[in-house]
């Protein structure tokens, strides 16, 4: 409410807040603001034998060319990042803001026999990822 409360006064509706799983709002800006969007929505992490599956939403703050569209697998038990696995590009228009551009992933689970990781990003293309050869294949 606060928030709501701090956009209006500067001109800006609030976001209307998206259900679980939805795509991230992209806020309408006033007359002479830029567009800015919600961040990704949280993915909880899925572990497959000894090893934790997570969502990395922010690629650029890594190095990564990209924000959106990766996973890292981990070492449960010490937490050592053991790789991390492009999923889908994201291609950028120059003409626009970057960030109304990210495909965020909203969505992450094993899949019924537990080998393979299931994905969902917010434009509700889904993904199968075999974490043993790190191939994607896009359902």
């Amino acid at each position: 409410m606060l928030m709501a409360a701090v956009l209006a006064c500067v001109g800006m509706p609030p976001a209307i807040a998206a259900e679980e799983g939805a795509p991230a709002a992209v806020t309408e800006p006033a007359p002479g603001l830029k567009p800015k969007r919600l961040g990704p929505p949280a993915v909880d992490p899925v572990v497959i034998g000894s090893v934790r599956f997570e969502v990395v939403p922010w690629g650029k703050e890594r190095g990564l060319p990209q924000n959106g569209g990766y996973i890292a697998a981990y070492d449960d038990a010490s937490g050592t990042e053991l790789w991390i696995l492009k999923v889908y590009e994201v291609t950028y228009d120059p003409k626009l803001e970057q960030d109304v551009q990210d495909v965020f992933i909203v969505s992450l689970s094993k899949s019924f026999f537990g080998d393979k990781l299931l994905i969902t990003d917010e434009r509700g293309k889904r993904y199968s990822v075999d974490p043993a050869s790190r191939s994607v294949e896009r359902d």
